[in-house]
């Protein structure tokens, strides 16, 4: 790999471009967290909307920045949904987004989400278990809870990027970013030749696993950040990074000030919004593998 494939993401530069564009997301996401998926998205600087009805789905996914498909707990007419929103963002290039929650353990949703890696996501955001279960090498974790560790959900990571041709981050500790680029592939996951990369986060909070919704909210974010960095030519590969940055950095200002889970939310909605992009850079390590 070239030296140009290892050169450091310019989180700062990430996150300032996301807040000027201000991207619309359209989140087809879990009943239990909408609520907090919008909140996270207003803080972080960009727009929510949630439209999943199988009849509007597909013309709002053809104006909107990015598309989040989370398939927490999906009724029959939101997959129906799910499936216009998808085929619709294929059609207008607009970036969608898979989370693949609590696949391996549930038939039906394991079986769409595999399906849907067919589609060409931009990105895959999953916690360890999932993208091993999604790659057809585990069982899933406990629920939405991973049993597994991100190293060594790293080959299945890549396996999932070669497959889609896409962006897969793994969310853990330290947190995972990898794509497996090839000559003829699109330009917009690839690195320098067409070569891949791996790229480890260190920042956030353990809180963060105590707070519903945090993994679904970064769903949609990196679907924000793939919206907006797709407009100003960036590497599809760097605005997942910048993500993970953005949301881990106001998860480590949380954890300072937070008593237990409940306060710890509060903090973490008001840094996504107050920290500034030097300080989400500052606050994370960014390693190019």
């Amino acid at each position: 790999m070239s030296s140009a494939a290892n050169r450091p993401v310019d989180v700062a530069h990430l996150v300032s471009v996301m807040r000027e564009k201000a991207p619309l997301v359209h989140c087809l996401t879990n009943s239990v967290v909408r609520q907090i998926t919008a909140d996270v998205l207003l803080a972080a600087g960009a727009a929510p909307a949630m439209v999943d009805h199988p009849d509007e789905a597909a013309d709002f996914a053809a104006i909107a920045s990015g598309v989040l498909i989370n398939v927490g707990n999906p009724t029959a007419e939101q997959v129906e949904g799910m499936q216009a929103a998808i085929a619709s963002a294929r059609e207008h290039s607009t970036p969608w987004v898979l989370d693949p929650v609590a696949v391996g353990g549930l038939v039906m949703r394991t079986r769409l989400a595999t399906d849907w890696l067919d589609l060409a996501p931009a990105a895959i955001r999953a916690n360890a278990s999932e993208a091993v279960a999604l790659a057809g090498a585990g069982s899933g974790g406990r629920g939405v809870d991973s049993t597994d560790d991100v190293a060594a959900a790293e080959p299945a990571a890549r396996d999932l990027a070669a497959r889609t041709g896409g962006v897969v981050a793994v969310t853990g500790p330290r947190d995972l970013v990898v794509t497996q680029g090839s000559p003829t592939q699109g330009s917009h996951t690839q690195g320098p030749h067409g070569q891949g990369r791996a790229t480890w986060i260190e920042s956030g909070h353990p809180l963060l696993q105590k707070v519903i919704g945090t993994g679904c909210a970064l769903g949609a974010l990196t679907a924000a950040y793939l919206g907006a960095a797709r407009s100003a030519g960036i590497a599809d590969h760097d605005a997942v990074v910048a993500a993970h940055a953005h949301t881990g950095a106001a998860g480590t200002i949380a954890g300072r000030v937070a008593a237990g889970p409940g306060s710890f939310s509060v903090a973490w909605l008001d840094a996504l919004h107050s920290l500034t992009p030097d300080e989400i850079a500052g606050l994370v390590v960014v390693t190019e593998a």
